[in-house]
């Protein structure tokens, strides 16, 4: 495996296994995609490591641009974002990809397709494509993609692109991860109702009508450009760009990178990017405290003390909120 110079690291310990996390680090970090990949895997799987993961990647945080794809099934997501790893490449730009599949609520597997749509990049050494499966989790990620592009940022990528599972109007938790959004539409997926509905449409710096070559597509950047006028901002706030696009021939894909250079600028020049960094920072921190808080609320059920509580408040002898006083003040000795 090449790095992006083209030159080979030193291959003097094989990955696939290694719990290594130094060593991986500093391979992840001389470009071997073979230590990427081992990291995310490890960070996927919740290995023990992922504490000294997460410290050896931290004097890397913050270094890549963070760029977030979502929208409904079918509007053309896998495309557009291999169309813009196109784009920044030719730019000199290391990309990193994390693709996100839905899995099955039956057997827990997945078809990782989107990587599969990305083929034209497999062999090019300064892009690094990730399917990772949601695993149930809800929002269109999954729990391991904050962590997941941590180690594409210690790699070296400079962009890292999240492209989510396809979503709906409620699942908007990309724009917690993501330094830009871009919400991708289709013209004759809704009219102009669906286009002033709170939810997903309200996360977006850049809306992107794909497949703009379909009739109706004027029709859908005048009612998103209208839901924009409707909305309420102060002096200096950013307002969402419109890009048309068909994607599947590469057409505006030059625009959608503008617009996602306009707002990093933007993001930059009103201290917005701080904030959202440091609003993204709080969030993973809430995410492993609450995961710790679980697991220790599932070792007390197989002891005495949940059970006991739980009979208490079945027989009225106490309430809910006294038993749940007792067990936290427990979870925190």
């Amino acid at each position: 495996m090449s790095d992006v110079n083209g030159s080979v690291p030193a291959a003097a310990t094989p990955v696939r296994r290694s719990r290594d996390v130094p060593m991986l680090v500093d391979r992840a970090r001389a470009g071997d995609h073979r230590a990427v990949a081992r990291l995310i895997t490890l960070v996927e799987s919740g290995d023990e490591t992922l504490p000294a993961i997460a410290a050896a990647l931290a004097p890397y945080a913050g270094q890549a641009q963070v760029v977030g794809l979502t929208g409904s099934p079918g509007v053309g997501k896998s495309t557009t974002t291999n169309e813009l790893v196109r784009a920044l490449r030719a730019r000199g730009r290391r990309v990193g990809v994390l693709a996100i599949d839905p899995s099955s609520p039956f057997t827990g597997g997945a078809i990782l397709g989107d990587r599969v749509r990305m083929q034209d990049h497999a062999t090019d050494p300064g892009v690094y494509i990730r399917s990772m499966s949601s695993r149930g989790h809800l929002g269109g990620l999954s729990a391991a993609t904050p962590q997941a592009v941590r180690v594409l940022e210690g790699a070296g990528c400079d962009v890292v692109l999240v492209e989510t599972v396809g979503v709906g109007q409620a699942e908007v938790e990309v724009a917690s991860l993501a330094d830009t959004t871009l919400v991708l539409l289709a013209p004759g997926m809704g009219d102009a109702i669906q286009a002033v509905k709170a939810g997903i449409l309200e996360i977006a710096d850049v809306f992107v009508v794909n497949k703009a070559d379909r009739d109706g597509a004027d029709a859908t950047v005048r009612d998103i450009q209208g839901m924009i006028a409707l909305g309420e901002r102060g002096p200096g706030e950013w307002r969402p760009q419109v890009v048309r696009a068909v994607a599947v021939r590469g057409e505006g894909v030059d625009d959608i990178a503008a617009a996602i250079d306009k707002h990093r600028g933007w993001l930059v020049e009103h201290d917005e990017l701080r904030r959202r960094r440091e609003a993204r920072a709080a969030a993973e921190i809430e995410a492993i405290a609450l995961g710790v808080l679980r697991a220790r609320i599932g070792s007390l059920r197989d002891g005495t003390q949940l059970p006991a509580l739980a009979a208490e408040v079945a027989a009225g002898a106490t309430d809910p909120y006294a038993a749940a006083n007792t067990l936290l003040t427990q979870l925190t000795r």
